[in-house]
């Protein structure tokens, strides 16, 4: 019974060489013996596909097919010796190309099995985190940390190479040199990484005694890292080439910096900005003042705080603040007020402050249980009340 091999593969007879691809692709995945085992109908169920595909993926088989048939075909290889038999050759075309790294993972291929080329010996080198901690003038004004680190280095016995010094390396006798060595698996025939050689395709005759053949030495490394102003919590750095050295003339990878700022006993940062808790007495939050305040830089910043001013109200002064890590100019400090509520008051300081809450309210005055001196005329002015009671200036 003759076969239509665009139906095998369930495709239209005018299907491209995409189509065409992705149907085989699907359905030999679908229909492998390897995800079959001792399924004969599957197996059988693969040779047609596989002999369809064989035909259709090639242009001058298939123009013979679209006009002979599978006859055409016969002949056609009879003449010209084509043709690898029923399920032997995918027409020529790269199983990679097909399969990609569908099959890679599949059959378990190492190194780029399935795609032909050249094994690429030179591997980068892997790449370092570390982490540094710094207080906050540090990110205020930028700063130089020294950073001590170990790390994979080149051998300089052997400069990388892994032979010891008057040796060389000679060419794998079990892959040919090539890195790589031939395999059956199911019907298709593939390449995997020499594991004589580990895909190098060149054994080392007398291995260096510094580094025992790998080419690199664990080391200790210095350098200076560079922390620029500005910069915040869990920002990180790349230093480039300053990770481990790349195995066989690789390049290295890099270094990582992660930068943790160390908590302050007096500000907190908010982005860009700075808090500052201002703690200030009840006299001085009623009638105003004028305080200094400390700053991250080497001056202080002189506030005035309005009179009436409540509890938890920030105060804002403007450049003030941390450097803009990306832009010109400063941040703001914020001041936070903080009204302190007088503790253990004497019996004097209590009186008048009751004289001062019914002057507030329009109550009268409590009567003294003991006779006092008159109050002066400084105990008179509210301001002076305030002051004598708890302290203000």
């Amino acid at each position: 019974m003759a076969r239509d091999f665009y139906e095998t593969l369930g495709v239209p007879r005018n299907a491209s060489e995409d189509e065409i691809k992705r149907a085989f692709r699907k359905l030999a995945l679908k229909c492998h013996p390897d995800r079959n085992p001792g399924d004969k109908k599957a197996e059988a169920r693969f040779k047609e596909i596989n002999s369809a595909y064989e035909v259709l993926s090639d242009a001058n088989k298939r123009k013979l097919y679209d006009q002979y048939g599978e006859a055409g075909i016969s002949a056609g290889a009879a003449a010209g010796g084509a043709g690898t038999g029923p399920y032997g050759g995918f027409g020529g075309a790269d199983i990679g190309d097909i399969f990609g790294d569908v099959f890679e993972g599949f059959f378990g291929g190492v190194g780029g099995g399935f795609r032909g080329g050249k094994r690429s010996r030179s591997r980068r080198g892997h790449d370092l985190k570390y982490e540094v901690n710094i207080s906050l003038e540090d990110a205020y004004e930028g700063t130089k940390l020294p950073l001590a680190y170990e790390r994979v280095e080149t051998c300089p016995s052997c400069g990388g190479v892994g032979a010891a010094p008057g040796s060389g390396l000679k060419r794998c006798s079990n892959c040919g040199g090539s890195g790589r060595v031939q395999f059956s698996q199911g019907f298709f025939s593939m390449t995997q990484t020499c594991s004589n050689c580990g895909g190098e395709g060149q054994i080392i005759e007398t291995p260096c005694r510094n580094c025992s053949g790998s080419g690199r030495v664990r080391q200790r490394n210095k350098l200076t890292v560079r922390i620029p102003a500005g910069i915040y919590d869990g920002a990180t750095l790349r230093i480039g080439g300053e990770g481990e050295a790349g195995g066989r003339g690789g390049e290295s990878g890099d270094l990582f910096v992660i930068v943790r700022i160390k908590p302050h006993p007096k500000f907190e940062r908010d982005e860009d900005d700075i808090i500052y808790d201002l703690p200030i007495s009840f006299p001085q939050a009623a009638l105003g003042c004028k305080i200094d305040i400390p700053t991250l830089g080497p001056e202080k910043a002189r506030i005035r705080v309005p009179e009436g001013v409540q509890h938890g109200t920030l105060l804002r002064v403007q450049g003030k603040g941390m450097p803009r890590l990306r832009g010109k100019g400063f941040g703001d400090l914020l001041v936070r007020v903080r009204v302190e509520v007088p503790k253990g008051m004497n019996a004097r300081q209590r009186e008048l402050l009751e004289r001062f809450a019914a002057a507030l309210d329009g109550s009268p005055e409590p009567k003294e249980e003991r006779p006092e001196e008159p109050p002066s005329a400084k105990d008179k002015d509210d301001g002076g009340i305030f002051k004598k009671i708890f302290g203000g200036d």
